[in-house]
């Protein structure tokens, strides 16, 4: 997190924003001065100054993932470029549904998914809603337009209406709660400004963040609004990787077996009101998933 600093200096005040992190076991220490006073616009400054530390410490390495990744897809057949996403179809299926708390194991999932063949003695809402994601996947890969409320509520009906239609694509009109956090979602009232303005910001910014923040963002800022009565996760989830793949770089995948970090770093962010936090989660996330391409 960027702090304000404020130093005295022969009886005169000089004010710095100072951030320290970590780089290879190493505690690095970054400052940039702004004045003798707090500059009305310190917001602003400070979310500058951390767009300058990203640039140096994440940025670059984003943009070589993205460059080996383009490489490799060049030379993969058709046929194996389809089983590949195939494959990640339906891990990122069984995790994103696993973490909302679906019965379908993995073996359930993927032969479900790859052969049709309906698990026994397991919920019929979790298989109807499995079957549902992939073909919402599949139309987020293909999907040509831009990310817009239309698309977003689209994809929500598409999800929950065979298994929940009294929500399915309706932005919330009452108060939800988030079990296992303190965090309270905006009320009825506040979600539809929340959302005009999420799309706001969308467009204003979508060009000019690096991608792999921009869905970091998205993620954590659609979370945070939890504009549906169900299915928010899966949604942030999704319109998180339709960033990526719009962009070019491959996806993010959250596995259910990591959910503890992942919840920690949404709930750290949304109580603090810091982005930041889920933001390097994030980023050291996508680090780990794509270290290949950096070797």
């Amino acid at each position: 997190m960027v702090a304000l600093r404020k130093r005295k200096v022969k009886g005169k005040i000089y004010y710095y924003l100072a951030h320290t992190y970590r780089e290879k076991g190493k505690v690095k220490y970054k400052e940039t001065y702004i004045g003798r006073r707090v500059p009305s616009n310190v917001e602003q400054i400070k979310r500058e100054f951390v767009h300058q530390i990203y640039k140096e410490k994440w940025f670059r390495a984003f943009e070589r993932i993205k460059t080996e990744y383009s490489k490799e897809l060049q030379k993969m057949p058709k046929s194996v470029l389809e089983e590949n996403i195939k494959a990640f179809m339906v891990v990122f299926t069984y995790d994103t549904n696993k973490i909302e708390g679906s019965k379908l194991s993995f073996k359930d999932t993927a032969m479900l998914l790859e052969y049709g063949i309906t698990p026994k003695d397991r919920p019929i809402r979790d298989i109807k809603e499995t079957e549902a994601h992939r073909k919402v996947f599949y139309e987020m890969l293909d999907y040509k337009g831009d990310l817009s409320i239309g698309i977003v509520l689209k994809w929500h009906k598409e999800l929950f209406n065979e298994t929940k239609p009294e929500i399915a694509g309706k932005i919330r009109d009452y108060q939800v709660y988030i079990t296992g956090t303190h965090y309270k979602p905006p009320t009825a009232i506040e979600v539809q400004s929340y959302l005009l303005e999420f799309f706001k910001w969308y467009l204003r910014e979508k060009d000019l963040l690096n991608p792999v923040e921009l869905a970091a963002l998205v993620h954590i800022r659609f979370e945070a609004i939890h504009p549906f009565g169900d299915g928010n996760g899966r949604i942030g989830r999704l319109i998180m990787n339709f960033i990526l793949h719009k962009n070019d770089y491959p996806m993010l995948n959250i596995p259910y077996v990591g959910r503890r970090g992942y919840y920690t770093a949404l709930e750290r962010a949304q109580i603090k009101k810091s982005e930041q936090i889920f933001v390097l989660w994030f980023f050291k996330r996508y680090l780990k998933d794509y270290k290949r391409y950096l070797d």
